[in-house]
């Protein structure tokens, strides 16, 4: 279930136009990757912006705001240390996402709590309440 698609398609419009950056002569060699790095030479052309060369990282490049922290799915992205922190999230609009450093038993108790409170769980892997076969046959 997606939610808040008009928010996700307004993200989406200003990314089409967004330029594909790349760190400098990562064409010309092999050994540099293409992630970006900030041009930074004193006589860089890429610094200088001047035609014929790849677009520099700025700030109007930017997406809109109301969508920025907004999961794929349009539940906005909220991480999770323990049960305590489900407290105030909308299972309308929140998802949530245990941190990395959340051992199993806590893991079981969060994801336990959040089905109840009816949140999603976007990294929930093998702790997903399992769904009924018997729903699904009626």
């Amino acid at each position: 279930m997606v939610i808040n698609e008009e928010l996700l398609a307004a993200r989406k419009k200003v990314s089409s136009k967004r330029p594909r950056f790349i760190r400098q002569e990562s064409w010309r060699y092999d050994r540099l990757a293409e992630n970006w790095r900030k041009p930074k030479g004193k006589d860089n052309k890429m610094r200088k912006q001047k035609a014929g060369v790849p677009a520099l990282v700025k700030v109007g490049y930017r997406g809109p705001r109301v969508a920025r922290g907004l999961h794929p799915s349009g539940y906005t992205d909220n991480v999770v240390y323990n049960v305590a922190d489900l407290a105030g999230l909308d299972p309308k609009k929140d998802a949530i996402r245990m941190a990395r450093t959340v051992g199993t038993r806590k893991r079981k108790a969060i994801v336990e709590q959040a089905a109840k409170m009816g949140l999603k769980v976007l990294n929930a892997g093998k702790l997903a309440p399992k769904k009924e076969k018997e729903e699904a046959k009626a």
